[in-house]
């Protein structure tokens, strides 16, 4: 059976997008906007106070952005009347009940009426955000999307994105499987996502008791996620948390209460774009992008990591795409859709990348095109040294840093602060580092691969289909890790991160 065309699907269709400010966000409204301008209304969930607040993070936060510069050049002049026409902005808050649309009641029914499908793409990506937020957005919201979702008549289907890393720190082939609800990932019993609701809830009570500062509470509430995340098994909050959402879908489809079908599409390290609507296009410093702004500006000489370890990336459009696919291929009752929900949007089996390649990337990206510090000077980079374990790596940091920077510290004081500037920057070089370290340890040393077999199903089932396959393109096997770094990527991060 062919999967049709995906141009014809989003014709004259209303969706509902989740954590519509944010980067994969922006791509896919983009796209649907400029391949199929009959579709009938987007609406746009984004955290706001009022439709004025609202109003205002979409034109600084979405459309100002240089991401639609194509879709503008398109329309000319009627742009503002056709985001006017094809935009509805859903002030709200998706971890609270009813995605916090009660105070809108009539907006609120337009939307259970109207929705056609469901993107949910709201969350927090920080490996250390606070536990109340990456429960409150990457668990408990997806409960209230689904909630959401039983009251909309006309709905096709709900699609989730996650990330493939819910795996935590797997290794080998790591299946596109569901996680059942309360199974923890070393075997550890008693994962209970409301018990974990109630844990945070008392602490933030006692802290409050306790009077403590706003920081405090900050610094408690992330130590909470990582001590939860890795009392399971799970090596961050971020992943910790979304797993748990992934639960709760998985939960509903056993149920089979929602009365459309659910897909989830797990995305690994999302890039900046290969292709559409231009190549390159990035936004926010976005994990292994923190390394290459660190060492491209001259902060980051040394590292942690296994250089033979495959990473597994994919450019953001290709991640748009297959949201695209999954959500016609579930809509329309595609066969594939009957024996398969979830779909790993990945590179490590069909086109894998390793760390040295990355090494080698940035060392001829950033000697052949320096970064210009605020002083006017070109950085100087060196090859960066890649330490295999973490006791190579901390007797590297004692001697090459800690020591000089405790010298630093005995001279600054000697000689009435003279040295303080350049205490005051080895000192932050240093926090860079490991805090850097501390997040990506378990990425750095990651022995696993993503079959992306119900992924490839898809893209065997919308070639066979002819449905527009040079219009949402999503094989990694043609993309050309080098050119793409060097060419695209860099050149990418370096316009729209750098500065």
């Amino acid at each position: 059976m062919e999967l049709g065309s995906i141009l014809h699907f989003l014709e004259d269709k209303t969706i509902l997008i989740t954590g519509a400010t944010g980067f994969l966000a922006k791509i896919l409204v983009e796209k649907i906007l400029r391949v199929q301008p009959n579709v009938k209304k987007l609406f746009l969930l984004l955290r706001a106070a009022d439709a004025k607040s609202a109003a205002h993070r979409l034109q600084n936060e979405i459309i100002s952005k240089d991401l639609f510069r194509c879709l503008k050049d398109k329309l000319g002049p009627n742009f503002n009347s056709f985001i006017a026409e094809k935009l509805r902005l859903v002030p709200g808050d998706i971890s609270r009940q009813d995605l916090g649309l009660d105070s809108d009641p009539i907006l609120k029914q337009q939307i259970c009426d109207e929705t056609d499908a469901i993107i949910n793409l709201a969350a927090t990506t920080n490996f250390d955000e606070r536990y109340d937020i990456s429960l409150g957005l990457n668990t408990f919201g997806v409960k209230y999307v689904i909630e959401l979702s039983k009251k909309c008549s006309k709905l096709k289907v709900l699609l989730h994105v996650s990330t493939a890393y819910v795996c935590g720190e797997g290794e080998g082939l790591l299946l596109e499987s569901p996680y059942e609800m309360g199974v923890s990932l070393n075997g550890v019993v008693g994962l209970d996502i409301h018990a974990e609701h109630t844990l945070l809830l008392a602490k933030l009570s006692e802290l409050q008791e306790q009077a403590a500062t706003h920081d405090q509470i900050q610094i408690a509430m992330k130590h909470l996620g990582i001590t939860r995340a890795k009392k399971y098994g799970w090596p961050n909050t971020y992943v910790f948390t979304k797993a748990m959402g992934e639960m709760i879908v998985e939960q509903e489809i056993l149920k089979g209460d929602l009365g459309a079908p659910i897909a989830i599409v797990r995305p690994s390290i999302v890039m900046s774009t290969l292709k559409e609507p231009f190549p390159g296009w990035a936004e926010g410093v976005r994990t292994i992008d923190s390394l290459a702004v660190a060492y491209g500006k001259g902060k980051l000489q040394c590292f942690l990591g296994d250089l033979n370890a495959i990473v597994d990336v994919i450019p953001a459009d290709m991640v748009v795409n297959a949201i695209l696919l999954a959500m016609a291929a579930h809509a329309n009752h595609h066969p594939i859709a009957s024996s398969h929900h979830i779909y790993h949007v990945t590179s490590s089996v069909r086109n894998p990348l390793r760390n040295w390649n990355l090494q080698d990337v940035g060392f001829r990206y950033f000697t052949a095109k320096p970064w210009i510090n605020k002083d006017g000077k070109a950085v100087k980079v060196g090859k960066c040294r890649v330490l295999s374990n973490m006791e190579s790596f901390n007797r590297y940091m004692f001697i090459r840093y800690l020591l000089p920077l405790k010298g630093l510290e005995l001279a600054n004081t000697a000689f009435c602060h003279f040295f303080q500037g350049t205490y005051l920057d080895l000192n932050r070089k240093i926090q860079i580092v490991m805090r850097l370290v501390d997040l990506y340890k378990p990425y750095l040393f990651f022995n696993g691969v993503f079959d992306d077999i119900n992924t490839e199903k898809l893209r065997m089932a919308a070639r066979e289909g002819g449905a527009e396959n040079d219009m949402f393109y999503l094989d990694p096997k043609v993309i050309n890790w080098n050119d793409y770094f060097l060419n695209t990527h860099l050149p990418g991060v370096v316009k729209y991160i750098f500065k």
